[in-house]
């Protein structure tokens, strides 16, 4: 009988006496507050309201998460803005339609082609494995397949090497200013140097190949463009083979898209695509001799004894002065 007690005044204690007792009604869980198991103050005010600041907001129910379903196309699009940007701008899968590039790659391997430094200003060098846009219709008579709707999608977005573009891949073998000879059988020389081609030429092949549609040949590279020979020597229609058309066999080097770096498939020939030792041999550039050898640069020689001259002559003048 205490809780019925709670709260009467003491004079009327014989009077609550013998009523009958109210059981308490539990409050609704809407009420029930952290803490606190009154519903409200004298004043009309909830508990609640009391304890919050005079600056505090009505809490405001949480909204449930979106279900996974409802998210799966946002994912979606984002991955493919993605999987479009890399394809656009870092890197970029090729399949390898023939056998102008064994053993180095094989017919079917897939390669991932760094285009990012070619934003930056870096051009093709000597022995790098590069994928360029046919320079003048080198690819005539070639056979093409005909893709369907989701193979033009997926190549489009870079994941899955394009079926409609008309690209070669190729090994740089010489750049801008280089001059490049094959004789006989070979080997193949670069600005006078001969190069030792054994790791990546096809076995049985010779560097050079002996007929007179293209395979003996002595040329000078332009500025801004490339030669570039298959690693099979003997099945490669290559700048060697090209020498009638608009660039006389000269790829431009924006027609470049960029360096094979990896085989990526299948995985059991996974691997990198590095320089051979080959091209890092000294004497082998030709820039440093063209640079001496200059109009540009024997002006500067000539200056520079006037110069000296000059600046011996202020001198003097200027000790007589002070003297």
């Amino acid at each position: 009988m205490g809780d019925v007690a709670v709260g009467a005044r003491s004079g009327q204690d014989g009077e609550d006496r013998g009523r009958p007792v109210e059981a308490a009604v539990p409050a609704a869980d809407s009420a029930v507050t952290s803490g606190n198991d009154s519903g409200a103050a004298d004043d009309g005010t909830t508990a609640d309201q009391q304890n919050r600041g005079p600056g505090d907001s009505t809490p405001q129910a949480k909204k449930p998460p979106r279900s996974f379903w409802k998210e799966l196309p946002i994912l979606i699009g984002i991955a493919l803005i993605l999987a479009l940007l890399i394809k656009t701008f870092l890197v970029q899968a090729f399949s390898i339609p023939s056998d102008s590039m064994q053993n180095t790659l094989q017919q079917g391997d897939r390669v991932l082609v760094d285009k990012l430094t070619p934003w930056f200003g870096s051009e093709p060098e000597r022995g790098e494995v590069v994928v360029f846009h046919d320079p003048d219709n080198w690819l005539a008579g070639e056979p093409t397949t005909d893709p369907n709707a989701l193979q033009t999608f997926l190549s489009w977005i870079g994941l899955m090497p394009s079926a409609e573009e008309k690209d070669l891949i190729k090994r740089v073998v010489g750049v801008g200013g280089d001059t490049i000879e094959c004789k006989g059988t070979g080997p193949l020389k670069v600005n006078g140097k001969a190069l030792n081609e054994s790791s990546y030429v096809y076995p049985g092949n010779t560097p050079c190949s002996v007929d007179d549609q293209g395979g003996q040949f002595k040329v000078k590279v332009p500025e801004g463009f490339i030669w570039v020979m298959g690693d099979h020597r003997q099945n490669s229609r290559d700048s060697r083979y090209n020498t009638s058309d608009a660039n006389k066999g000269m790829v431009p080097v924006d027609k470049v898209v960029g360096r094979a770096i990896v085989k990526a498939w299948p995985i059991n020939r996974w691997g990198t695509l590095p320089v051979p030792d080959t091209f890092d041999q000294p004497g082998l550039s030709a820039q440093a001799a063209v640079a001496v050898t200059s109009p540009g640069a024997l002006a500067l020689v000539g200056a520079v004894p006037l110069v000296l001259v000059r600046r011996r002559r202020k001198a003097a003048e200027y000790r007589k002065v002070s003297e």
